[in-house]
């Protein structure tokens, strides 16, 4: 079993919205996406995808775009991104996905040898736009990380690979309160998104105090699954 992981896909099917408008490098982006995943992924194995799955507006618009990656092999981890507005209630989203994929909000996911947890996160206050609406999603993403990876430790002491769609660290590397949080349990791994363009050059990838994070937004990585866990 291998763990890959690929973000911000940005599928469309019930409202094609053309994503070359960000730039040559996205046109015909799902086929380059597809067909890497076709060759290199097996059956058992697990891929992550934290965030920006559809532009879907509802969830029944969601449906063709989550059929489109249930059909490509492996078992998929999903987590909501801040342009996922057919993310409703985890139970009406359960009650409509295929059975290789699962959905993390405030729980974590048993894949075996790790737990998936994780949040969508949000923007920083060191950011100069952050505003007083943004400080409370921005607490709540924090507590949703903390519940989510203290049911994990709850149930063992299986290491941990966090997801998350916004980035964990600041424009300068300097670690927000999410990798506090983070740090406090046996997480090997952080996975996250977000970031496209200009705004991944300031993007922090490394080992930071023993755990790996990775930049996983699909443009970012060419389109191309990352594998994060041999």
């Amino acid at each position: 079993m291998a763990v890959f992981a690929i973000g911000d896909l940005h599928l469309s099917s019930a409202n094609p919205k053309p994503m070359d408008i960000f730039g040559e490098e996205w046109v015909d982006h799902w086929n380059k996406i597809s067909s890497y995943w076709m060759d290199n992924v097996n059956d058992t194995d697990y891929i992550i995808i934290p965030g920006d799955i559809s532009w879907a507006i509802k969830l029944d618009e969601a449906i063709p775009d989550l059929i489109k990656i249930s059909n490509m092999p492996g078992k998929k981890v999903l987590l909501q991104g801040n342009h996922d507005y057919w993310w409703s209630s985890p139970s009406k989203i359960r009650k409509i996905l295929p059975k290789n994929m699962e959905i993390i909000q405030n729980d974590f996911v048993d894949i075996g040898d790790f737990y998936v947890c994780g949040s969508r996160g949000w923007s920083l206050p060191q950011d100069e736009r952050f505003s007083e609406s943004d400080d409370k999603i921005y607490k709540r993403e924090l507590i949703r990380l903390e519940l989510s990876l203290s049911k994990a430790a709850v149930s063992s002491d299986k290491p941990i690979i966090v997801a998350m769609h916004f980035p964990p660290f600041d424009d300068n590397g300097k670690p927000s309160m999410f990798v506090d949080i983070i740090k406090k349990y046996n997480v090997v791994s952080c996975v996250y998104g977000h970031l496209h363009s200009y705004g991944t050059e300031k993007a922090f990838e490394g080992i930071y105090d023993g755990i790996e994070f990775h930049l996983v937004s699909c443009d970012y990585i060419g389109f191309k699954l990352k594998k994060i866990i041999s």
